[in-house]
């Protein structure tokens, strides 16, 4: 039977992570499994307490949303070490990205008895952060705006914070020119935003890669380039689908190692969490973690 270490976000989704785990917790210890649990008081605290419950062999769980997860996740990531996700949070993309169902009985089926899947994570590297490694995505431009604004707003929740951010980023937004590195080849962006995307989902829901996969060792870069507000914000509303990837305002690249710059400071950020200025460079980890789903 495995032996769970839950890390759980107390504040994920606005009403607790830890709500989210009580009634997997019964189901869990109902089945015969250990499961102990720690509440972080930091992202720092939350990396120790993984890596030291992965290194005696539990299985470390996630439970929050997508900042959790990739803080879990990338301090596990090349361990060895196996994690499980309980999505409790705003967006939960990586673990929709995964196909995870967030009914208690079938998540705890899956974290009993589902066999563990390697899947890529994504290294980090930037002159005012130290290396870091997270799983869905590094994305430059008015989505890390966007998503300053969803995690400081006080009344809205889930995809509507998302949506209202957006709104508010857009419209103050101005063209910034980017060079977009990507396995060593340069190519010149003006526009909206880059993302480097793992996962296929981001922003609560939000289909910014349609092809992009959690296993084929490659980041899918998506860059939307200088449109009229109009236009941009018709391809937010595709979005949902993955439509705006057809638009020719859009391009897609892939590649392993993908360095975003700009020419004044834009704003990036990872799994929802980092918020730094541009440059970064984003380079994939193929399976390097180990995942329940």
């Amino acid at each position: 039977m495995r032996q769970f270490t839950a890390v759980v976000n107390p504040s994920a989704g606005g009403a607790g992570g830890a709500a989210a785990l009580l009634a997997l917790a019964r189901l869990l210890r109902e089945a015969g499994a250990d499961l102990r649990t720690e509440y972080s008081r930091s992202l720092d605290h939350a990396r120790e307490v993984a890596r030291t419950a992965g290194e005696q062999g539990r299985v470390v769980l996630a439970v929050g949303g997508d900042g959790i997860a990739g803080c879990v996740g990338g301090a596990l990531s090349g361990t060895g070490a196996t994690l499980g996700l309980v999505p409790a949070g705003r967006g939960n993309d990586f673990a929709r990205a995964l196909g995870l169902d967030p009914d208690p009985a079938a998540l705890s089926r899956t974290l009993l008895h589902g066999d563990p899947r390697p899947v890529d994570t994504i290294e980090v590297e930037s002159a005012v952060h130290d290396r870091t490694v997270v799983l869905g995505s590094v994305y430059a431009g008015v989505d890390a705006l966007a998503n300053r604004h969803a995690n400081r707003a006080r009344v809205l929740r889930g995809s509507a914070s998302y949506y209202a951010g957006g709104l508010r980023a857009v419209a103050a937004w101005r063209t910034a020119h980017y060079r977009v590195t990507v396995d060593g080849e340069e190519h010149p962006h003006a526009g909206y935003t880059v993302v480097a995307a793992n996962s296929g989902y981001y922003g609560s829901g939000r289909l910014i890669a349609p092809d992009a996969r959690v296993d084929d060792g490659l980041l899918d870069v998506v860059m939307i380039r200088q449109a009229p507000r109009r236009l941009f914000f018709t391809l937010m509303n595709e979005l949902r689908t993955g439509g705006h990837v057809h638009r020719p305002e859009v391009r897609v690249l892939r590649g392993r190692e993908i360095r975003i710059a700009a020419d004044r400071d834009v704003p990036y950020g990872t799994d929802g969490e980092v918020e730094a200025v541009l440059p970064v460079t984003a380079r994939v980890l193929p399976g390097a973690l180990r995942v329940l789903c």
